[in-house]
């Protein structure tokens, strides 16, 4: 009819239109016509049959999908998982894995229809359950059909059962190990009905809810069951007998729906929003929405990077929507594997070899600056600044008293300091080498994107709470950049979160409490954009008593002008540019890399100090003599309140846990003091008013250090060492030398006054 006028009825002057040919193909090229054959589906059926029948690996001399199918039998597993590399290396045609591939639903029908005849119990050479199983309601209408036939009644037309609803297991295909994902905005018509992998961050999840696959009914006046299959979310109840079963029996009865016989699988619907990293120039992420059914439900959870394959598919609109839609139809994804990108430190699971690794690592000479130095050694410096972010991932042992009140473990930190000293980068690198972490920024988050929303469920349209930054990093760490530029209404809402570890709503009908178990890491500038040494600290941090005082640290890095350390700065940055990585340490420190960090870090979170009872009077005495120094300040810088002695428990912890020590020892309170005075230092770091006292020990044995990396000298009479440190008295300098002397940095010898001089090894010259 294209390329000719219709013809014209000469009698009634109407238009004729010829009835349209049956297309026959293309006429060029011949060869598209013969690669367009019909697939042959009864012998790709059987292929399937064969696979599940035969298949053993190389090493293995049982057959591992009848293992499969045996424990489905014994009704001890749910899922006959395909191995795609399975398939590849058995199969005989290459084009099975391919067809496959592009026809995933299909062939997924395949294999459950021939899983059902290896369990059909009525088989000659059927898999048969080898422990007593429990009937259900299946089981009894199977034998019912059973024995229908057994007494000559044959079916009515129109009511055979259907095997989805006898069928106790899901067909899940897992994917290539070589196959690579498909970035989301790739994903377009070309790839409808195939498998197909994606890589995105989880953003919602819906409610585990029961899907109806098979529905029952029952005809009161004749006792017929009737079935109807649904295949996708919405279905139209039978009301009525269909008509070939009324010809076949003439009931004319109406149906009744029969929950217990029918068939229910749970379903739970989310989205995957798409990498920051795939996003282009000037463009918002775009969101995958999937389903997930059966035994994948509840595997993922909101903030979660994962690598998701599934079937794309279609889906058409439904009721108001299909009229507005017109043409269009939605797509969604049907899961059919899951994989984390990020395990947590609870589900890390380390093998033998890499537990004893681990195990020798922490016998290392200082572990403790070692693992410190391998966070971010692209950022020069901060020493004490990264020795705190590594107690912050390991964090302290959280307590559950018997009558209920809950002490946290979790620390907090906050870095305030002027603009360009890496405050950021720093944030940045703990969200990205932590397994679950959430980064946001104070301007942009409000107190409803930090804690939770109620939003209304697009699928059962009732209100539902939506998880906000706090809830999404549960169990991980949150960190805000920008915390100073958060409004005050918004940054109260922080206030429960950092020491409860709770949310509480009430809104919209919707009245509950929301988990928080995170570790808030909070970078912020002074109140005037940089630190004014003519104000006093209260007012350069700008920030409430009450919050100030749930940071466990708070850390002020200042940028000092310094000749010396602005050209090791620039040196390292240069370095940096030059080679695309950190320069080389010259105290020959090996640095670790991200992945072995995280397992140590795993390792050590599996150890759970106590504070000994000895140690219980020290603590007490440190604790009143901080009381007391505020009290003697003129100008308090800090707020040291009951907090303060929790803060020092969990760094002394997180101390022993690097160890992996059961208990924690005084050294480790030592160390947590010293860093909560170190950042209390430098937060009266004035230069302007007052000179901030530096720890005399660390001083002088950093004028040491120094000397000896500069002269390379191996002996220090204690004339000598008084010469370099003359403006500490003698009792410092001894308890220096003492002090490094018992950690095996250096040995001592006595004169005969009794006076300590320093001796080095060839070892001690690289300290």
């Amino acid at each position: 009819m294209f390329g000719r006028r219709p013809a014209t009825n000469a009698r009634t002057g109407k238009v004729v239109i010829p009835p349209l040919q049956p297309f026959k193909g293309p006429v060029e090229p011949d060869n598209m016509a013969q690669s367009a054959d019909k697939l042959d589906y009864p012998s790709e059926a059987a292929n399937c049959h064969d696979f599940l029948d035969h298949f053993s690996a190389d090493d293995e001399q049982t057959h591992k999908y009848r293992d499969m199918l045996q424990e489905i039998a014994n009704r001890t597993r749910k899922t006959l998982d395909i191995h795609l590399d399975d398939i590849q290396a058995y199969a005989k045609d290459a084009r099975f894995l391919k067809n496959l591939l592009d026809n995933t639903k299909r062939y997924q029908s395949h294999f459950a229809s021939q899983a059902d005849k290896f369990l059909d119990i009525s088989a000659p050479n059927s898999i048969r359950p080898t422990i007593p199983i429990n009937p259900d309601t299946f089981d009894v209408l199977m034998n019912q059909a059973a024995s229908t036939a057994e007494n000559g009644v044959t079916p009515a037309e129109g009511s055979d059962m259907p095997p989805e609803l006898l069928r106790r297991f899901e067909v899940i295909f897992k994917p290539l190990s070589k196959a690579k994902p498909v970035p989301m905005r790739q994903i377009g018509a070309e790839h409808v009905g195939k498998l197909v992998s994606v890589k995105g961050i989880c953003t919602h999840v819906s409610d585990v809810k029961p899907h109806i696959v098979v529905a029952t009914y029952t005809d009161a006046e004749t006792g017929y069951e009737v079935y109807q299959q649904v295949t996708g979310r919405q279905f139209n109840p039978l009301d009525t007998i269909p008509k070939e079963l009324q010809l076949s029996t003439g009931a004319k009865g109406q149906l009744t729906l029969e929950t217990r016989g029918s068939r229910f699988i749970k379903y739970q619907e989310l989205k995957l929003q798409e990498l920051a990293l795939e996003v282009p120039q000037g463009a918002t992420p775009r969101s995958l929405h999937l389903q997930m059914k059966g035994e994948l439900t509840r595997c993922v959870k909101p903030g979660d990077s994962v690598t998701i394959t599934g079937i794309h598919l279609t889906e058409p609109y439904t009721g108001f929507k299909a009229m507005r839609a017109g043409l269009l139809t939605s797509t969604y994804t049907e899961a059919m594997h899951v994989e984390h990108n990020k395990q947590s430190y609870a589900d890390l699971q380390l093998s033998s070899d890499k537990d004893s690794f681990l195990s020798e690592l922490s016998e290392s000479e200082d572990i403790y600056g070692r693992l410190s130095a391998s966070i971010a050694p692209e950022i020069f410096g901060h020493e004490d600044v990264k020795r705190a972010l590594l107690l912050l991932m390991v964090g302290g042992v959280t307590r559950h008293l018997k009558d209920g009140m809950k002490l946290r473990g979790d620390i907090h930190l906050c870095l305030m300091g002027d603009p360009g000293v890496a405050k950021s980068q720093l944030i940045k690198y703990i969200a990205h080498i932590s397994p679950r972490a959430v980064y946001t920024t104070g301007k942009g988050s409000s107190g409803v994107g930090l804690t939770a929303a109620v939003q209304r469920d697009p699928v059962t349209s009732e209100m539902v709470l939506e998880g906000g930054a706090l809830v999404l990093a549960d169990k991980g760490i949150c960190c805000i950049d920008e915390f100073d530029k958060m409004d005050e209404g918004d940054r109260t809402a922080i206030h429960e979160v950092m020491e409860q570890q709770t949310v509480s709503i009430a809104k919209a009908g919707i009245t509950t409490t929301l988990n928080t178990r995170t570790t808030v890491l909070a970078a912020a500038n002074p109140a005037m954009g940089r630190y004014d040494v003519k104000r006093s600290p209260t007012e350069n941090i700008n920030l409430p008593a009450a919050l100030l005082s749930r940071f466990d640290l708070m850390w002020l890095i200042l940028d000092k002008k310094d000749s010396e350390a602005d050209r090791a700065l620039c040196s390292h940055v240069l370095s940096v540019h030059q080679t695309g990585r950190a320069p080389e340490r010259t105290d020959a420190v090996e640095l670790l890399d991200a992945a072995t960090l995280r397992s140590y870090i795993a390792k050590a979170k599996q150890f759970n100090p106590y504070i000994p009872e000895d140690l219980t009077e020290y603590v007490a005495a440190v604790y009143s003599e901080i009381r007391a120094d505020e009290v003697a300040s003129e100008v308090p810088h800090s707020y040291t309140t009951a907090r303060t002695l929790l803060s020092i428990l969990r760094l002394s912890q997180a101390l022993a846990r690097l160890r992996f020590a059961d208990h924690v020892d005084q050294a480790d309170v030592d160390e947590a003091l010293r860093l909560m005075q170190m950042s209390k230092i430098s937060l009266h770091d004035d230069e302007g008013r007052r000179r901030a006292v530096e720890d005399p020990i660390s001083a002088i044995y950093g004028r040491i250090r120094e000397d000896i990396l500069r002269n390379e000298k191996g002996t220090y009479s204690w004339e000598e060492v008084v010469a370099l440190c003359g403006s500490y008295t003698a009792e410092q300098i001894k308890q220096t030398l003492e002090d490094y002397a018992s950690s095996g940095v250096w040995n001592l010898e006595r004169d005969a006054r009794g006076n300590p001089s320093i001796v080095l090894g060839q070892d001690d010259m690289r300290r």
